[in-house]
């Protein structure tokens, strides 16, 4: 956006008329305040050679609100030592665990893993909060390398684990090797008024094998076999069955990197986007009980060279305001933009666009959308850093014009964003619960650290942050739609927080709104179907809302 002179500012603001300015005019930047923050995460990946490909992986970061106070708090996943894949010197990791930090409400974060029982020792990928038994009281389901393990919430600040009790703990082995899990949506496929889950499984690691195409390098990803990504239903018990074979989503060699669940084509049935890893994408669409993929179809299947690549996840949202759902996906040559032209067909906008100039060698990771100056379209932050071997990659921050075209402004955001690291897991939250986003990046170089990276200044144009919760509690306010008008702008949001590599970003959808002082209209369009409309609601708070009773105090 091109500068405004000094007379014009003025005349602007004698006139009472909306000002926009780029992020570098209002002066936005992003402080690292990790360990100001009491953040002391180290993760390690079981030893100290960079070697294999679970090692390479990285692990992701989970937000959400444990207690109820109504400040984010922050999940942490690590990796340990493993016989048989870690090198001997690595049994110092052996009894690593995940970390878990209470938000104080103040900018600080108090570790409490171990007091809230959630000090777990697996290899640990990622994990989903969710309030599976609507006590009002998100419980976390943690995806691992090895037995999947699901913590009941127990409303006093501790965690216990229930999942023998669920069957969700999944396979020991599929197609010949340890279960990979990398992550898991939630959402009720079948519409029986129970919540249904789908995990994504990666591939089959074997730690004994050797490259037989780049011997002195680990392996690439396409030389090992599959593993089939899982629907579980959940029965009139609780328990969960395994289902993934009658709705026609069992793929024995897929290599699922990231699930994304949301109506790709506003039919009122939510679709599944996964993306795999050097592999076509899938996109199943549900037809009389049965998925179908239409990844091909509908043109999101590979990149814009028609080129299967490494796909981490796909990252949704409205780039253009457009009122249609556009679909980012981060990999590990240029990444993928599709722009939604409607009926569910997209258009690969990646060069157009301006993202593949951004992200080409970078090798990304962990993506996001995320409007951090507040002005009502969406940026795109990118974790970055180089696969097959350990070679720090810069991270990117790209502002959007408005009008789906971006720029890298990182390096005049932020010192963080002029240094080399190796990202992986990265959410977006607004921790210290002033109106703007705010960022935490995981990291598998050497420093080992994350970096909580605060958002000063965003907030100087107004906001509304909405939390969703629908008849049968947060998860079934997932896949909502809203729909917001605030002046002349017209802004489109998913309500869907996994939409990160190995990541959930906090739950809350955030809504940058410029000079725009009042919401005129917020219409919700519920996964059941039913719409809720409100007016002339004033910005710059959180709002609870709930199916049916309408805007309430938590």
């Amino acid at each position: 956006m091109r500068k405004i002179s000094r007379v014009f500012f003025y005349y602007f603001l004698i006139l009472g008329l909306p000002v926009l300015l780029s992020a570098q005019e209002k002066k936005i930047t992003f402080t690292d305040v990790t360990s100001k923050a009491g953040i002391d995460f180290k993760y390690n990946f079981g030893d100290y050679s960079y070697e294999n490909i679970l090692e390479s992986s990285g692990s992701g970061i989970t937000i959400f609100d444990y207690n109820n106070d109504g400040w984010q708090d922050l999940y942490m996943m690590n990796g340990t030592y493993l016989e048989g894949v870690s090198k001997p010197k690595g049994k110092v990791f052996k009894n690593s665990t995940n970390k878990f930090y209470k938000n104080n409400g103040d900018g600080t974060f108090t570790e409490v893993s171990r007091s809230a029982g959630l000090d777990d020792k697996h290899w640990s990928m990622a994990a989903g909060a969710i309030d599976l038994d609507h006590d009002g009281f998100e419980d976390l389901y943690l995806l691992n390398y090895g037995p999947n393990v699901f913590y009941h919430n127990n409303g006093d600040g501790t965690f216990s684990d229930i999942t023998s009790s669920l069957d969700l703990k999944g396979p020991e082995k599929l197609n010949g090797f340890t279960k990979w899990s990398i992550g898991v949506s939630f959402w009720d496929y079948n519409q029986d008024g129970r919540l249904d889950a789908m995990v994504g499984n990666f591939l089959a690691f074997d730690p004994e094998y050797i490259s037989t195409q780049t011997p002195g390098m680990m392996p690439h990803p396409s030389e090992y076999k599959g593993q089939a990504s899982m629907l579980y239903e959940q029965q009139a018990n609780g328990r969960f069955k395994e289902v993934s074979r009658k709705a026609g989503l069992y793929f024995s060699d897929s290599k699922c990197m990231g699930l994304t669940v949301f109506d790709s084509d506003d039919d009122g049935t939510l679709d599944i986007f996964q993306a795999n890893d050097h592999q076509m994408n899938f996109l199943f669409k549900e037809e009389n009980g049965v998925y179908k993929d239409y990844g091909i179809a509908n043109g999101v299947a590979a990149n814009s060279q028609g080129k299967a690549t490494g796909s981490m996840h796909g990252t949704i949202g409205d780039i253009d305001g457009d009122g249609l759902i556009d679909i980012l996906v981060a990999d590990l040559r240029y990444g993928a933009l599709y722009k939604n032209i409607g009926n569910g067909m997209y258009q690969d906008v990646t060069e157009a666009s301006g993202v593949a100039k951004s992200m080409a060698g970078k090798g990304s990771w962990g993506a996001a959308f995320i409007d951090f100056d507040n002005d009502g379209d969406l940026d795109i932050i990118a974790a970055n850093g180089t696969a097959e071997e350990l070679i720090l990659q810069h991270p990117l921050l790209l502002e959007n014009d408005g009008k789906g075209k971006f720029k890298d402004v990182g390096s005049d955001i932020g010192s963080y964003f002029s240094t080399k690291r190796s990202g992986r897991g990265l959410a977006v939250f607004d921790y210290d619960n002033d109106g703007d986003q705010d960022v935490i990046i995981s990291h598998v170089d050497l420093q080992a650290a994350p970096s909580l990276l605060r958002n000063d200044g965003g907030n100087k144009n107004h906001w509304l942050g909405v939390i969703l919760k629908g008849d049968q509690g947060l998860a079934s306010g997932i896949g909502a739609v809203i729909k917001v008008t605030a002046g002349e702008k017209e802004l489109t949001f998913v309500n869907q927080w996994t939409t990160g590599y190995l990541s959930n970003s906090e739950p809350r959808v955030h809504i940058g709104l410029g000079a725009e002082r009042i919401v005129n209209k917020l219409e919700i369009k519920w996964p059941d179907g039913k719409v809720e409309v409100y007016n002339n609601i004033v910005t710059c708070r959180y709002l609870n809302i709930v199916e049916g009773k309408g805007i309430v105090k938590k």
